[in-house]
Protein backbone atom coordinates (compact mmCIF):
# COMPACT_ATOMS: atom_id res chain seq x y z
CA UNK A 1 0.00 0.00 0.00
CA UNK A 2 1.42 3.70 -1.10
CA UNK A 3 2.29 5.89 1.80
CA UNK A 4 1.10 9.47 0.89
CA UNK A 5 1.33 12.59 2.29
CA UNK A 6 -1.93 15.12 1.87
CA UNK A 7 -0.80 18.61 1.56
CA UNK A 8 -3.30 20.90 3.61
CA UNK A 9 -3.91 24.00 3.30
CA UNK A 10 -7.12 23.56 6.33
CA UNK A 11 -9.30 23.59 3.47
CA UNK A 12 -12.75 22.29 4.62
CA UNK A 13 -14.01 18.91 3.48
CA UNK A 14 -10.42 17.64 1.82
CA UNK A 15 -10.64 14.51 3.90
CA UNK A 16 -14.13 13.57 2.12
CA UNK A 17 -12.36 13.74 -1.45
CA UNK A 18 -8.69 11.56 -0.23
CA UNK A 19 -9.90 8.63 1.90
CA UNK A 20 -7.31 5.81 2.48
CA UNK A 21 -8.11 2.48 0.23
CA UNK A 22 -6.42 -0.57 -0.60
CA UNK A 23 -4.32 1.75 -2.78
CA UNK A 24 -3.41 3.97 -0.63
CA UNK A 25 -2.63 5.54 2.79
CA UNK A 26 -2.65 9.09 3.68
CA UNK A 27 -1.38 11.10 6.10
CA UNK A 28 -2.48 14.78 6.11
CA UNK A 29 -0.05 17.56 6.38
CA UNK A 30 -1.30 20.88 7.56
CA UNK A 31 0.67 24.19 6.18
CA UNK A 32 1.90 26.44 9.27
CA UNK A 33 4.25 29.37 9.31
CA UNK A 34 6.69 26.45 10.08
CA UNK A 35 5.85 24.08 7.59
CA UNK A 36 8.86 21.80 6.93
CA UNK A 37 7.09 18.22 6.38
CA UNK A 38 9.59 15.04 6.73
CA UNK A 39 9.08 13.70 3.48
CA UNK A 40 11.07 10.42 3.84
CA UNK A 41 8.56 7.98 4.88
CA UNK A 42 5.95 8.34 2.14
CA UNK A 43 5.93 7.17 -1.29
CA UNK A 44 3.71 9.91 -2.84
CA UNK A 45 3.13 13.41 -2.16
CA UNK A 46 -0.60 14.83 -2.86
CA UNK A 47 -0.67 18.27 -3.48
CA UNK A 48 -4.78 19.31 -4.18
CA UNK A 49 -6.68 21.76 -5.52
CA UNK A 50 -6.77 25.20 -3.93
CA UNK A 51 -2.71 24.11 -2.41
CA UNK A 52 -0.56 27.26 -1.11
CA UNK A 53 2.31 27.33 -3.79
CA UNK A 54 4.01 29.77 -1.33
CA UNK A 55 4.52 27.21 0.94
CA UNK A 56 5.39 24.81 -1.77
CA UNK A 57 8.27 26.94 -2.80
CA UNK A 58 9.59 26.62 0.67
CA UNK A 59 10.51 22.69 0.05
CA UNK A 60 11.12 22.92 -3.54
CA UNK A 61 14.97 21.66 -2.59
CA UNK A 62 13.24 18.61 -0.53
CA UNK A 63 10.69 17.80 -3.00
CA UNK A 64 13.03 17.74 -5.73
CA UNK A 65 15.45 15.08 -3.27
CA UNK A 66 11.93 12.81 -2.35
CA UNK A 67 11.47 12.46 -6.52
CA UNK A 68 15.07 11.81 -6.59
CA UNK A 69 14.67 8.82 -4.90
CA UNK A 70 12.25 7.52 -6.76
CA UNK A 71 9.17 8.78 -4.98
CA UNK A 72 6.37 10.66 -6.69
CA UNK A 73 3.98 13.83 -6.85
CA UNK A 74 0.54 14.69 -7.97
CA UNK A 75 -0.08 17.89 -7.71
CA UNK A 76 -3.73 19.21 -9.44
CA UNK A 77 -3.40 22.81 -9.18
CA UNK A 78 -2.17 25.69 -10.88
CA UNK A 79 1.48 25.80 -9.54
CA UNK A 80 2.17 29.50 -9.69
CA UNK A 81 5.69 29.33 -8.14
CA UNK A 82 8.68 27.45 -9.19
CA UNK A 83 8.49 24.20 -7.06
CA UNK A 84 7.87 21.19 -9.08
CA UNK A 85 11.17 20.51 -10.59
CA UNK A 86 10.93 20.75 -14.79
CA UNK A 87 7.49 21.89 -15.15
CA UNK A 88 5.94 25.35 -14.99
CA UNK A 89 1.98 26.09 -14.42
CA UNK A 90 1.22 29.22 -17.23
CA UNK A 91 -2.28 31.50 -16.08
CA UNK A 92 -3.86 32.02 -19.17
CA UNK A 93 -7.36 33.01 -19.56
CA UNK A 94 -7.16 34.63 -22.95
CA UNK A 95 -9.22 32.20 -24.40
CA UNK A 96 -13.25 32.02 -24.27
CA UNK A 97 -14.44 28.99 -21.98
CA UNK A 98 -16.98 28.08 -24.61
CA UNK A 99 -13.88 26.75 -27.20
CA UNK A 100 -12.05 24.88 -24.86
CA UNK A 101 -11.51 20.96 -25.59
CA UNK A 102 -9.31 18.55 -24.48
CA UNK A 103 -7.61 15.93 -26.50
CA UNK A 104 -5.91 12.90 -25.85
CA UNK A 105 -2.06 12.69 -26.24
CA UNK A 106 -0.06 9.73 -25.97
CA UNK A 107 -0.16 7.78 -23.35
CA UNK A 108 1.53 4.05 -23.01
CA UNK A 109 0.51 3.82 -19.11
CA UNK A 110 -2.72 3.76 -19.75
CA UNK A 111 -3.75 6.55 -17.22
CA UNK A 112 -6.50 7.46 -19.72
CA UNK A 113 -7.79 4.06 -19.99
CA UNK A 114 -11.47 4.08 -19.30
CA UNK A 115 -11.68 7.67 -19.15
CA UNK A 116 -14.88 9.51 -20.80
CA UNK A 117 -13.43 12.11 -21.91
CA UNK A 118 -16.98 14.36 -22.32
CA UNK A 119 -16.59 14.78 -18.62
CA UNK A 120 -13.41 16.60 -18.54
CA UNK A 121 -14.77 18.79 -21.38
CA UNK A 122 -18.26 19.85 -19.76
CA UNK A 123 -19.13 20.47 -15.99
CA UNK A 124 -23.05 20.50 -16.16
CA UNK A 125 -23.29 21.60 -19.83
CA UNK A 126 -20.49 24.09 -19.27
CA UNK A 127 -16.91 23.97 -21.28
CA UNK A 128 -13.73 24.81 -20.06
CA UNK A 129 -14.53 24.79 -16.51
CA UNK A 130 -11.60 22.40 -15.94
CA UNK A 131 -8.50 24.60 -15.87
CA UNK A 132 -7.59 28.46 -16.53
CA UNK A 133 -4.12 27.86 -17.48
CA UNK A 134 -1.30 25.12 -19.02
CA UNK A 135 1.58 24.11 -17.84
CA UNK A 136 4.64 24.34 -19.61
CA UNK A 137 5.81 20.92 -20.14
CA UNK A 138 9.51 19.19 -19.59
CA UNK A 139 11.55 18.20 -22.56
CA UNK A 140 10.29 14.48 -22.88
CA UNK A 141 7.42 14.42 -20.53
CA UNK A 142 4.21 12.64 -22.22
CA UNK A 143 1.89 15.24 -21.96
CA UNK A 144 -1.31 13.28 -21.81
CA UNK A 145 -4.42 15.63 -22.45
CA UNK A 146 -4.09 19.36 -24.62
CA UNK A 147 -6.58 21.55 -24.71
CA UNK A 148 -8.03 23.11 -28.21
CA UNK A 149 -4.71 25.03 -28.71
CA UNK A 150 -2.05 22.73 -28.32
CA UNK A 151 -1.00 23.50 -24.85
CA UNK A 152 -0.36 20.71 -22.08
CA UNK A 153 -3.55 19.85 -19.63
CA UNK A 154 -2.11 17.13 -17.94
CA UNK A 155 1.26 15.66 -17.72
CA UNK A 156 3.25 12.77 -16.74
CA UNK A 157 6.94 13.31 -15.85
CA UNK A 158 9.35 10.57 -15.86
CA UNK A 159 12.50 12.76 -16.82
CA UNK A 160 13.14 15.29 -14.79
CA UNK A 161 13.56 13.09 -11.67
CA UNK A 162 14.15 9.82 -10.83
CA UNK A 163 10.59 9.52 -9.53
CA UNK A 164 6.77 10.41 -11.33
CA UNK A 165 5.32 14.01 -12.09
CA UNK A 166 1.52 13.37 -12.31
CA UNK A 167 0.49 16.90 -13.11
CA UNK A 168 -2.85 18.96 -13.91
CA UNK A 169 -3.24 22.27 -15.03
CA UNK A 170 -6.22 22.40 -13.12
CA UNK A 171 -8.33 19.41 -12.45
CA UNK A 172 -9.14 18.11 -9.19
CA UNK A 173 -8.08 14.81 -8.79
CA UNK A 174 -9.16 12.87 -5.82
CA UNK A 175 -10.32 9.66 -4.53
CA UNK A 176 -14.25 10.79 -5.07
CA UNK A 177 -15.50 13.81 -6.52
CA UNK A 178 -17.05 16.65 -5.05
CA UNK A 179 -20.43 15.33 -5.49
CA UNK A 180 -19.41 12.09 -3.99
CA UNK A 181 -19.03 10.46 -6.88
CA UNK A 182 -16.20 7.31 -6.75
CA UNK A 183 -16.25 6.40 -11.12
CA UNK A 184 -16.14 9.85 -12.88
CA UNK A 185 -13.04 10.71 -15.08
CA UNK A 186 -10.87 13.20 -12.45
CA UNK A 187 -11.43 9.77 -10.25
CA UNK A 188 -9.96 6.95 -13.06
CA UNK A 189 -6.58 9.41 -14.07
CA UNK A 190 -6.38 9.38 -10.09
CA UNK A 191 -6.68 6.11 -9.51
CA UNK A 192 -4.98 4.78 -12.99
CA UNK A 193 -1.69 6.81 -10.91
CA UNK A 194 -2.19 4.88 -8.14
CA UNK A 195 -2.14 1.97 -9.33
CA UNK A 196 0.64 2.63 -12.06
CA UNK A 197 2.93 3.35 -8.79
CA UNK A 198 2.00 0.24 -7.31
CA UNK A 199 2.43 -2.13 -10.03
CA UNK A 200 5.32 -0.42 -11.62
CA UNK A 201 8.75 1.24 -10.39
CA UNK A 202 9.60 4.25 -11.80
CA UNK A 203 11.93 4.26 -14.77
CA UNK A 204 15.61 3.73 -14.55
CA UNK A 205 17.18 7.29 -14.73
CA UNK A 206 20.31 8.84 -15.71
Amino acid sequence: MLQALLISNGLVGLEKYYISNELVQYTTCLITKDFAPDLTPYDLLVVPNGSDHVAMLKIKNQVRDFLNKGKALMCCDGFFTAWVPGNQWVMDNSHRTLDVRYLPGPDPHGLLRGLDLDELNFSHGMSGWWSCGYIQAAPGAEVLLVDTWQRPIVVLDEVSTAGRLLLTASGPLADVTYAGQPDRALVLLYRNFLHLLSTSPAPAHG
